[in-house]
């Protein structure tokens, strides 16, 4: 299929399923398109719940109101109700829910191990994941509604939440003990009939549609590829895709002439995915996406933009610094961590990228690696001379680490005992740890060089630094030895001199907002970030083109707010001319520079 010949979004509301997923690479608009579709259904008299299930979530703000676990009215909307799943709330909840029945009839000590095997960060998702089935697999949770719209979190952990069902399903299946790192698998055993039933209407096309939502990009576009062939193997084949953010240019200018080129190229290369789906488009919008009426009109014929008074490159912005600059400082280091850290989206793959390979130009010796499930981080980066890029690789931390396990905490024990730790490591929650520890021995390594971190889209990261003390907790029990990176890891992300997490945003709203929370978070961890970068802003691009423009003009605001409450360093980047992918690529971040070499 052409992409040219895609439908209206609104052609394919007119006879949606039961349940809608919207998935995709973070900073795709989910959340918009997600929001977008129940007003509009509710719009026709449906009765519609909004859900996320992102750790994440930024329904709040695109909705203008405060959500809770429970479905809430949405003003100005009749008949549409959203909410959250809180995954701390829901980890609480769920942890009450099997320790609770206990406290009266156990000892004390028992039931304090209970919970201690219950504080992990996979236990927060799993819970996260329960609440997620009951809404999907119990029919009476969801009676009052006609449709039930899911804004799902970021790819990799969609990918891990919906894979969910099978891996527990399985996991019952093997279980002959009733134990597992979650705890008692009596409280998961009552939930069977409820997965069952969540995995029968992922996979039910007249009752589930898969919403893969991408923009004109390569990247997205290969990761929306990826998705539908994963969830295709897990069963969920009734799928469907938006493009969303279409652009045209109008006149002359370099800076529209170039992102056009950029997305028809992106789609030339996708043309056989393309071909075989069912193709919606949106067109790229010059205003925020937020508020009912910004999100009525996203499913209605853009109106032409005029060209605002003062182009962008007259725009008065305040006083910010240039990649270049942030690379100066850092570089006086010598060595030691920096992590890119924001809302999926933003850019951290290329900021991480273009300041590990200036670093390796400079001649210094670097790592650039990644925690992020859906990493892009190699093809971003290139090669260059003194640089080493990895991938912190699931698969195989996991294998690395059962085999550990397995010849330490297992080598002496008898049969019964190590049938026992052998189906304890069955369990998912392996994974989350053995993937930590692995982020604790690469960040160990900035001892003696740079680290680069791209890590993963906001609400993995926290869940993967929160899990600091009970994965001690863990690996004590398991094994006699507890590695020394592993206890000296948040020492070190604490340490400024030794690590510098840069916030990496766009100059919108819901990516500086969600950036902020993100800063309050780590400040909790006692975790300082070192500067903020604002990537890919057309307000110093001086584009002429009346929709990018208005769109550069509109940024400012969200520029000063950075710049003059939540950053004492600002570090901002503009859109480039050329996808900045690769050495050469990436040099036009760091236009026209004298260059310190070690």
């Amino acid at each position: 299929m052409n992409p040219s010949t895609g439908t209206p979004l609104t052609q394919f509301l007119s006879s949606p399923t039961r349940f809608l997923f919207f998935t995709g690479k973070g900073g795709v608009g989910k959340t918009s398109l997600a929001c977008a579709s129940a007003i509009a259904l509710a719009d026709r008299g449906r009765r519609v719940l909004l859900v996320s299930t992102d750790p994440a979530s930024n329904l709040d703000e695109v909705l203008g109101v405060t959500l809770m676990p429970a479905p809430t009215a949405i003003p100005g909307v009749p008949g549409l109700a959203a909410l959250n799943i809180d995954p701390a709330a829901a980890a609480e909840a769920y942890r009450e829910k099997l320790v609770g029945p206990y406290r009266a009839t156990l000892p004390a000590a028992i039931v304090r191990s209970m919970e201690e095997q219950l504080s992990g960060a996979c236990t927060m998702e799993i819970a996260a994941f329960d609440e997620f089935s009951r809404l999907l697999g119990q029919p009476e949770a969801t009676a009052e509604f006609d449709h039930v719209i899911f804004d799902t979190a970021p790819t990799g952990h969609t990918l891990r939440l919906l894979s969910l069902p099978g891996a527990w399903t399985g996991f019952f299946e093997n279980n002959t003990t009733g134990n597992s790192c979650l705890g008692p698998l009596a409280g998961l055993e009552k939930q069977r009939t409820i997965y069952a039933t969540a995995v029968a209407s992922l996979a039910d096309g007249a009752r589930t549609t898969l919403v893969l939502v991408s923009r004109a990009q390569r990247a997205a576009l290969t990761e929306a590829e990826r998705t539908s062939h994963e969830l295709a193997a897990i069963g969920v084949r009734n799928q469907r895709l938006i493009l969303n953010g279409l652009f045209h240019a109008v006149g002359d200018d370099p800076v529209a002439l170039a992102l056009q080129a950029r997305s028809q190229e992106a789609l030339a290369a996708a043309h056989d995915f393309l071909s075989r789906m069912p193709v919606s488009q949106v067109a790229l919008r010059s205003y925020n996406l937020v508020g009912l009426h910004a999100l009525r009109a996203l499913l209605a014929p853009e109106v032409p933009v005029g060209l605002p008074p003062a182009t962008s490159s007259a725009l008065i912005l305040p006083p910010t610094e240039s990649l270049a600059e942030l690379v100066d400082e850092l570089a006086k280091a010598g060595q030691g961590v920096v992590m890119t850290m924001g809302k999926g989206g933003v850019g951290k793959t290329t900021i991480a990228a273009a300041i590990a390979t200036e670093l390796a130009r400079r001649g210094f010796k670097v790592h650039l690696s990644t925690t992020d499930p859906a990493a892009h981080v190699a093809a971003a980066a290139g090669q260059i001379r003194g640089m080493e890029v990895s991938r912190i690789n699931p698969l195989a931390e996991t294998r690395n680490y059962v085999e550990q396990v397995l010849a330490t905490a297992g080598k002496n024990i008898d049969a019964g005992a190590r049938a026992l730790l052998e189906e304890d490591l069955r369990s998912p929650c392996t994974e989350e740890i053995a993937v930590f520890r692995a982020f604790a021995r690469t960040v160990a390594q900035g001892q003696a060089a740079f680290v680069v971190l791209d890590t993963a889209p906001t609400g993995h990261t926290l869940l993967l630094l929160d899990a600091t003390e009970a994965y001690h907790r863990e690996i004590a029990r398991k094994a006699s030895n507890l590695p020394e990176e592993v206890l000296q890891l948040l020492p070190r992300l604490r340490d400024p001199d030794f690590t510098r997490v840069l916030v990496v945003t766009l100059p919108e709203a819901t990516p500086v907002h969600e950036a902020a929370a993100l800063q309050a978070d780590l400040r909790r961890a006692r975790i300082e970030p070192f500067a903020w970068v604002i990537n890919q802003s057309f307000a110093p691009s001086g584009s002429r083109d009346p929709l990018l423009a208005a769109r550069g003009i509109g940024e400012t605001l969200f520029i000063r707010e950075v710049t003059g409450q939540l950053s004492h360093r600002t570090i901002l980047v503009p859109w480039v001319l050329e996808e900045p992918v690769g050495p050469a690529r990436l040099q036009q971040l760091f236009p026209t520079v004298n260059i310190p070499m070690n």
